[in-house]
């Protein structure tokens, strides 16, 4: 069966085309500025170079009408018709306490994934924008909505709730419910094969670090905590997120700058984090580059970031009661040695010992330590679409 993989934000559509008999890429691409003047649409035929095409995307409709037209028409044709796809699957990012699984798409999915968006005011509506332009191209495939926060909903209470008043819970859903759970649920089974055990058996801790970043406490395949909580700004130093801070410094500074909500909220996402503290910009390997260079506000920056990481497996290793592997993904923990090599150095005393030849690979899956490491290190790619897909072919199964 072929599988169509989609993810959408607000300006911009991701999409995968994977044939699942073989899980090998048919094609893939990225539709950008959706909605936005010099919109694009690039294309990559497996096999072929990337095809850059500038189209006029006033919404994602169109953007999917264009996706559809590369797949099935002129050079970069791949299927024969639309009808040659057998499941489209929808990365939506919240699903709130409502779906603990993926689920087929009906009216009742929507409408849950509308409520959700009160928590994922800018990630949902496009995840809806998305479900309603393929339902009305491709109105007789069946679409699976496979949802970022699924994976966490094992966490029990005392992971997941906040130590405020109760019925801000019970009214509003306020409570810890995790992200990248996609990834941190395909990592973990991954590590769980490097290790040759059942998943069952295994502790696991996954990071998973980019520009957006967390970490994961997965045991027995399960996960029991996460460092995003009510939505993805919670836990690490990310790129333009700070991450976890004082409560009281957002009061404080509303007052002092006469800040509103907005504002602040703003400041927290998009002007903070790693862009905040080296004032060079959110991009870590900008930072990397400061760092080769001697800048020691870069130095700063990363020693920040890697501190805060360090913290977190700490106290994941403690509640797991001792870790088989610590996995990296993401595009920051798939490509920069020199992070990984610091990580190392910081969890040495717990019997870390990294392989330097190993530890040169990038992008690729790899054990990372040597051989009488008491603890693995293992550097993972992390593959969200073909999770999705796989569960698309349970769901119709």
């Amino acid at each position: 069966m072929k599988v169509l993989v989609v993810n959408c934000g607000s300006s911009s559509l991701k999409y995968q085309l994977l044939d699942m008999v073989d899980e090998s890429i048919i094609a893939k691409g990225i539709c950008e500025r959706i909605g936005i003047d010099d919109s694009f649409i690039k294309h990559t035929t497996e096999g072929s170079e990337a095809v850059k095409v500038m189209c006029d995307f006033p919404d994602h409709e169109m953007a999917l009408q264009k996706m559809v037209e590369m797949l099935t028409t002129g050079d970069t044709k791949c299927v024969g018709s639309i009808e040659d796809i057998g499941a489209v699957g929808h990365r939506v990012v919240h699903g709130g306490e409502k779906f603990n699984e993926s689920v087929l798409i009906d009216e009742s999915v929507i409408h849950a994934i509308e409520i959700c968006s009160e928590l994922a005011p800018l990630h949902n509506p496009a995840n809806l924008l998305g479900i309603s332009a393929c339902k009305r191209l491709m109105p007789k495939v069946p679409m699976i909505a496979v949802f970022d926060t699924a994976f966490h909903q094992t966490m029990e209470p005392k992971a997941f709730m906040y130590a405020i008043p109760k019925h801000f819970y019970e009214k509003y859903g306020v409570r810890k419910y995790g992200f990248h759970g996609t990834s941190h649920n395909y990592v973990s089974q991954r590590a769980a094969k490097m290790l040759g055990k059942p998943i069952e058996e295994t502790k696991i801790i996954v990071c998973h670090l980019g520009n957006g970043a967390s970490v994961c406490a997965v045991k027995g395949g399960k996960s029991i905590d996460t460092s995003m909580g009510m939505t993805p700004l919670q836990g690490l130093i990310m790129g333009t997120r700070s991450g976890d801070i004082d409560p009281a410094i957002i009061p404080y500074l509303m007052d002092k700058e006469g800040i509103s909500a907005h504002d602040m909220d703003e400041i927290l996402n998009k002007k903070s984090g790693a862009l905040a503290l080296s004032e060079i910009g959110s991009d870590f390997r900008e930072i990397e580059n400061g760092v080769k260079n001697g800048n020691p506000v870069c130095r700063m920056t990363m020693d920040a970031f890697q501190h805060r990481l360090t913290f977190y497996i700490g106290g994941y290793i403690a509640l797991l009661g001792g870790v088989d592997a610590i996995c990296f993904a993401g595009g920051l923990g798939e490509n920069n040695t020199e992070m990984r090599s610091e990580m190392a150095d910081l969890l040495q005393g717990l019997g870390v010992e990294l392989d330097p030849e190993k530890n040169k690979s990038r992008g690729v899956e790899m054990e990372l330590t040597k051989p009488e490491s008491k603890i693995k290190m293992f550097l993972i790619p992390t593959n969200e679409e073909l999770m999705i897909a796989e569960d698309c072919i349970k769901i119709l199964e």
